[in-house]
């Protein structure tokens, strides 16, 4: 089976410097590249829906907003969210109107919620934990990359690829949400003699042409450890579970080896 992992991009310009997707088969890095639009990744994607063996992607973004945001903008589920994100998305992120918040003169308000319940349910890495995808401003931020990431979902949807946990069960050609700290651990990612250091210490055998990438650009990094490590739990990805927490259908949930675990019992 393809599994992939791409380090989004929710930049207006550069994108093709920051938008990382790597590959790998039974813990073996295929391939890391960059130089790709969000469009011409999900093209690529998209071409590739009827692989033999089947595709699972995984992205670093948030695959939807807490449930009373959708509630509130009378969204019957996280499609509807996709959908206006196509047609208002611009729009939230130049206004930055409350709930978002992150711009020059738009601090954090107070919200309901700020993270989603799969969100503030993540363990914490090394004193890191997620962020919300209300903030589309500011040192961190990840709401611009979801915000720009969901019609991105749609497409894939429309193509024929399940989009977990939306479409449970789910089997490939699939799409999980993931959080690449879950499968890096504690390292300080922003440096680079720790990024090779890590990748020396946990993937030995990566090539050269992928360590030099990863090692170079911490983008490349997240992507290359998530495939590598979402590769190695191949039977888990082929037959994604239902899952029963209470918002999961609605917000979506971070997938890890060890949610699935224990979601299933």
């Amino acid at each position: 089976m393809s599994v992939l992992a791409v380090d989004w991009s929710g930049r207006a310009t550069g994108e093709r410097r920051h938008l990382w997707t790597a590959e790998a088969h039974d813990g073996v890095l295929l391939r890391l590249e960059a130089g790709r639009t969000r469009d011409e990744v999900v093209d690529d994607l998209i071409a590739r829906s009827h692989d033999a063996e089947g595709i699972v992607v995984g992205f670093d973004f948030s695959f939807s907003l807490p449930e009373w945001f959708l509630r509130e903008r009378g969204y019957a589920g996280a499609r509807d969210l996709w959908d206006a994100a196509a047609t208002d998305g611009e729009t939230w992120l130049r206004d930055c109107a409350p709930p978002f918040w992150g711009r020059p003169g738009r601090g954090r308000p107070d919200l309901p919620a700020h993270l989603r319940r799969t969100e503030a349910a993540v363990a914490v890495v090394g004193g890191v934990r997620p962020k919300s995808s209300f903030q589309v401003g500011g040192a961190g931020s990840v709401g611009t990359g979801s915000i720009r990431g969901f019609p991105a979902l749609a497409r894939l949807q429309d193509a024929g690829f399940a989009i977990w946990p939306f479409d449970a069960p789910a089997a490939p050609p699939v799409a999980v949400e993931i959080w690449p700290r879950t499968f890096t651990g504690p390292v300080v990612k922003s440096n680079a003699a720790a990024r090779a250091a890590h990748l020396d210490l946990h993937l030995p055998h990566l090539d050269r042409a992928g360590r030099d990438a990863a090692v170079g650009s911490e983008d490349a990094f997240d992507a290359a450890i998530s495939a590598v490590v979402m590769s190695r739990h191949e039977a888990a990805l082929r037959a994604l579970p239902a899952l029963e927490e209470p918002g999961a259908r609605t917000e979506g949930s971070v997938w890890s080896p060890a949610t699935v675990a224990t979601s299933a019992g």
